[in-house]
């Protein structure tokens, strides 16, 4: 069976906003949907039928976008600046300010104006550390795939997963449980 190389624009339009979502870069995502299609065209004849037109691009494009986060990472440098403070932990470790209660958090997942808030949040992330924290979280790679998706140590791949979580706690302690909708 061969893929039909004639598809819905809302199927390239789907695409691109999964690509922006990983990689949070309008270019890079761009060039990795134009990547999946010209691969979808030259193999076509790979395609089985086992599974929908859609989820087999989504497929290739799950390997365009980690080679391309591979490529950034070449690129930009493996670690994030040495000279980062910790704002969270004082220098033993305990917390400088407590976190906050959050009462039931999976209720507020549901409220549209919490994702918007979220999104928010992921894109105040410095890039390194939302990439790890998309890959760990949304996407459920291990410590390894990370490793070696982005080319990291395991140490460091923690490290970047941890500092992105007390971010995120901050910025949503700040712009959502600190200003409860009513």
């Amino acid at each position: 069976m061969e893929f039909n190389q004639t598809f819905a624009p809302a199927t390239r339009d789907y695409l691109l906003f999964f690509a922006q979502r990983r990689l949070r870069d309008a270019e890079f995502a761009e060039e990795v949907v134009q990547e999946t299609l010209l691969a979808a065209w030259r193999f076509n004849h790979s395609f089985a039928g086992k599974s929908s037109e859609k989820t087999w691009l989504v497929g290739m494009l799950k390997h365009k976008i980690a080679d391309c986060l591979r490529r950034v990472s070449r690129e930009r440098g493996l670690f994030e600046s040495e000279h980062e403070t910790d704002e969270f932990f004082d220098r033993v470790g305990r917390w400088q300010a407590a976190p906050s209660d959050w009462n039931d958090p999976w209720q507020a997942l549901t409220q549209k104006e919490f994702q918007t808030i979220l999104q928010q949040a992921l894109q105040a992330l410095p890039l390194r550390q939302a990439q790890v924290f998309w890959l760990r979280e949304v996407e459920e790679f291990s410590t390894e795939e990370i490793c070696k998706t982005l080319g990291l140590s395991a140490t460091n791949t923690l490290v970047l997963l941890h500092r992105a979580r007390l971010r995120l706690r901050a910025y949503l302690e700040i712009h959502w449980f600190s200003v409860r909708p009513s």
